[in-house]
């Protein structure tokens, strides 16, 4: 722990952290739950399921190619500039693109306010966990990016909630930018990490990107931290968001899931994963063990979807919460970003490497697509459910085999430079 830091100023870094996750989530997951009604009003007598389908996919392509462009520009500038910066620009960037996101009238304009608001949206994450883990002592930053990814994650509960009680669609959006600025007057007289403080006055390289690639070990390690949270986003990007075209294709007619009450659920069981996740890291102190106990979860869970969630409603919602728990590993994951690399690329690391994993959603709903051309049904239709399970196969090889070339980081001393 960074001795200079009063513990009363520490208890506002991790709340700041915490809520700017919470907002950051809220709005990261608001398109999913409004798309439906928002581009019905939009389209108007042109809205029929193939446009609602396609324009959609689109719009969130837009969103997380704006989280992977961001993610690169908030990293380099909170190792070049400070974690505070970043904090305090990304929030106004989403906010006020939120904001805004409620007033369109048109698809491009809405697009063009995803990119803008994914882009703000990438940068607070990184910057806040950065922030926790380099004033916590090492014994005890587990706990702190537990408690940020924990209330961060519950904002996706809040915004499937949201979709249910707020009729209209544009509100959604208007409270999603008021709660982030809101949250720009708490973070007054939040301090600057001092290990930042010390760096930033030598001459050492400081938010180069092309760093994390300079060794094969870094780079290595850079790409398996990528590689394990993957399958949290093959979650929720493939077997949640197209649950009612794979349910279909194997004839499940009895229910259609919601994407508001998916969502909700999903991360319920998210946000309790993180609670377990975060603790059982610090019992058995060891981030890999933890990381990899969660991993054979989500197969398992995965496993349970394919076989049991198409029963009936009620078993879809309860295997979603399984799964949700499952991998529910996240706040591991950026613990493990954050203590990979020196303090002179931290922030890079740890801000580009969950955008990365977001937009790996783009790659994996083009595999999905690409795969439903390769395996059709009888009928003559794609059969979506084993596109989803060749997709999630190739994932959960990808993430044993990054596991296994995973360092250990618990007891590491984050104080140093690469």
């Amino acid at each position: 722990m960074d001795q200079s830091v009063p513990r009363s100023a520490l208890n506002k870094i991790i709340i700041v952290a915490a809520l700017g996750y919470f907002v950051d989530i809220y709005d990261l997951v608001l398109f999913s739950v409004e798309r439906k009604d928002s581009l019905t009003e939009i389209l108007g007598a042109g809205a029929n399921p193939q446009s609602l389908k396609n324009i959609g996919m689109a719009l969130l392509n837009w969103q997380m190619g704006g989280m992977l462009i961001g993610g690169l520009f908030w990293g380099i500038l909170g190792d070049k500039k400070g974690r505070l910066s970043v904090l305090f620009g990304s929030i106004l960037m989403y906010s006020i693109a939120n904001i805004l996101n409620g007033m369109v009238t048109n698809v491009e304009w809405y697009a063009a306010l995803r990119f803008i608001s994914g882009f703000g949206l990438a940068g607070e994450l990184g910057a806040g966990i950065t922030l926790v883990s380099e004033t916590m002592s090492k014994e005890k930053r587990g706990i702190g990016t537990m408690i940020v990814a924990t209330v961060g994650v519950f904002g996706a509960v809040v915004a499937g909630f949201m979709g249910d009680v707020i009729t209209n669609w544009r509100w959604s959006f208007y409270i999603g930018g008021a709660m982030g600025l809101v949250l720009l007057v708490l973070r007054i007289g939040v301090f600057e990490s001092g290990m930042f403080e010390k760096v930033k006055q030598s001459n050492i390289s400081k938010g180069n990107f092309f760093d994390l690639f300079k060794t094969r070990h870094r780079a290595l390690q850079y790409l398996s931290i990528i590689m394990i949270a993957v399958p949290v986003w093959y979650v929720m990007g493939i077997l949640i968001t197209f649950a009612p075209e794979i349910f279909v294709s194997i004839g499940v007619t009895d229910f259609k899931p919601d994407a508001g009450k998916s969502i909700m659920y999903a991360y319920l069981g998210i946000t309790a994963g993180d609670v377990a996740s975060g603790a059982i890291s610090q019992w058995l102190k060891s981030r890999k063990k933890a990381l990899l106990l969660f991993l054979i979860m989500t197969v398992a869970s995965v496993f349970l979807y394919f076989n049991i969630a198409t029963l009936s409603e009620f078993h879809y919602y309860i295997i979603i919460t399984i799964i949700g728990f499952a991998t529910g590993y996240w706040a591991v994951f950026m613990s493990t970003a954050a203590e990979l690399f020196g303090t002179n690329i931290r922030a890079t690391a740890t801000t580009t490497a969950p955008n990365f994993v977001r937009g790996a959603v783009i790659f994996l709903s083009f595999g999905f697509r690409y795969f439903e051309t390769v395996f059709v049904n009888p009928d003559g239709k794609p059969d979506s459910q084993m596109a989803a399970i060749v997709v999630g196969i190739i994932v959960g090889v990808l993430a044993l085999l990054a596991w296994f070339n995973l360092k250990e980081t618990f007891h590491k001393d984050l104080n140093y430079t690469e």
